[in-house]
């Protein structure tokens, strides 16, 4: 480093600049070298190897139906793809981009033949992921917590989350993935996801938290069976097995060996009746729904600081379900993993291609761009709940939803973005409005008037009434900022998933009161 530095190894002579220059390669090197340390170190190798070693220029097959709007009809197929373009200043080349993206998600290979390149050819996508390839890494990493002192699919430091949550993330895994599953004095839990017409897909998730509870307090296992929302076409293909299950979405709730010793136990007459095995059955709605929560952990929420400004208290069945939804959720499988890129690229698309270079540097490619997809950021995340929830809740016109906004726009000046998601037609034509915000938004029929969810989610079809809303949510999850309906329960979680990804000191503005439940 002296001899670097004194200009003797180069022949730099007495260039204060460019000694400087040297100082600061050698440094970045150093840089790099520990924080792929600390990386490894973290518990984290595997995941770093595959980031270092796979191109995010793989696109994965994606299987759903759920129609994506074609931009080809729009392009020019003959225009030649140009490396050097400067796509901001270029339409035409923003729109291709945007387009190739779309097929490769498609795994449309005949539409890179018309263009006559090859998929190496096509800019790397900063805001999508590589699908397969992380589909299996979160598998491998959820299957390795139990050797681990932390969960790995908790973001943000420990005062930027619920109080707690990766000590109870981590003891609800090895709760739910036992060592020993033939064990024959093991107790289980199994039931089905709630399938009356009247729950929508929060209050499916809800009451399955309550189920969770029930069954560590009495120390069985959780094994949730049919799921019916995943019982539709786009969980078929290389999701075979999971069909009508949890696990076309998200990691299973439990290992495949607990689930097969579960019901094979099921079969068996002696265990019901010596309490081996329980169903939701044996349990009161009101047992479930507000039962006990488990006081494994005492009582972290006593502690919790109000960043939810709503007329009420913090209270232990908010702290426990926003623990349980978060374990649920911990990993999206490849078939969710593939409707967010869908989406992103639909909502960012054009961004992501103006601000895309064909060539990076290595700090860029190796490790700026291995965190999670890039979306534009200040976001906020606005969820407009009408429709026939005027029969729960105090609904509220988009008016003062966006004084919200403003609200928080007055305190982050750069914020200008709104992910809006919301089942009524007429509030997003009425965010037209808005000309000093952007909006974003799934495209998806909406609906007029107060018809009934399970009317409108009906003329959607399964698929799309499933997919389109989980996007939404885990959009919101993402965002830097909310705004919502706690009396929505879809809401209320949301609102967990953010305090246990993070986001708890983001805040959550809300334009009603939850309802204690």
């Amino acid at each position: 480093l002296e001899r670097l530095i004194s200009g003797k190894a180069l022949k730099l002579g007495n260039s204060f600049s460019c000694k400087i220059c040297v100082i600061g390669f050698l440094c970045g090197i150093c840089l790099t070298s520990l924080f792929l340390a600390a990386f490894t170190s973290l518990g984290t190798f595997e995941l770093a190897a595959f980031f270092f070693s796979s191109s995010s220029s793989t696109f994965l097959p994606y299987n759903s139906t759920t129609h994506i709007i074609n931009m080809v009809s729009s392009i020019d197929h003959k225009l030649k793809w140009n490396n050097n373009a400067n796509t901001e200043d270029n339409d035409d080349e923003v729109n291709l981009l945007v387009s190739t993206w779309d097929n490769l998600l498609l795994n449309n290979e005949d539409f890179l033949k018309k263009l006559g390149v090859n998929k190496s050819d096509v800019p790397n996508a900063i805001h999508l992921e590589n699908c397969e390839e992380m589909s299996r890494v979160r598998d491998r990493l959820d299957k390795r917590i139990a050797n681990q002192t932390f969960p790995t699919w908790i973001n943000g430091g420990d005062e930027e989350n619920y109080p707690l949550t990766r000590r109870v993330q981590s003891d609800l895994w090895i709760h739910q993935h036992h060592s020993d599953c033939k064990n024959t004095k093991l107790k289980f839990l199994v039931a089905d996801w709630e399938t009356l017409h009247i729950y929508g897909s929060g209050a499916q998730i809800t009451e399955m938290t309550g189920l969770l509870a029930i069954a560590i307090n009495e120390n069985r296992i959780l094994v949730a069976k049919y799921y019916n929302r995943a019982d539709h076409d786009g969980c078929k293909g290389t999701h075979c097995s999971s069909r009508g299950n949890w696990s076309c979405y998200f990691l299973p709730e439990t290992s495949e060996e607990c689930r097969k010793r579960a019901f094979a136990v099921v079969r068996d007459k002696e265990a019901w009746e010596s309490g081996i095995v329980t169903s939701k059955q044996n349990y009161s709605s009101k047992l479930i729904w507000a039962g006990p929560i488990p006081k494994l952990w005492g009582k972290p929420w006593s502690y919790m600081k109000p960043t939810t400004e709503i007329n009420g208290s913090l209270m232990d069945r908010r702290w426990w379900r926003a623990l349980a939804v978060r374990y649920l959720m911990r990993f999206q499988t490849e078939y969710t993993c593939s409707l967010m890129d869908i989406a992103r690229n639909t909502a960012f698309g054009k961004e992501a291609a103006v601000i895309k270079r064909k060539i990076r540097t290595e700090i860029e490619e190796q490790v700026w761009l291995n965190h999670k997809p890039w979306i534009p950021r200040p976001i906020l995340s606005v969820h407009v709940r009408m429709g026939d929830k005027v029969r729960e809740m105090r609904v509220a016109a988009l008016e003062e939803y966006m004084c919200l906004a403003d609200r928080i726009k007055d305190q982050f000046p750069d914020l200008k973005r709104i992910w809006l998601s919301t089942e009524m037609k007429e509030v997003v034509d009425r965010s037209k409005g808005y000309g000093h915000w952007r909006f974003y938004y799934t495209e998806v029929a909406r609906q007029f008037g107060n018809k009934s969810m399970a009317e409108y989610e009906a003329s959607l079809g399964r698929e799309i009434s499933t997919n389109y809303p989980l996007i939404n949510f885990l959009m919101a999850s993402e965002a830097d900022f909310y705004v919502g309906a706690l009396g929505s329960t879809w809401c209320f979680l949301i609102d967990g998933m953010r305090n246990t990804g993070g986001k708890v000191m983001s805040g959550y503005l809300s334009v009603n009161k939850y309802r204690l439940w």
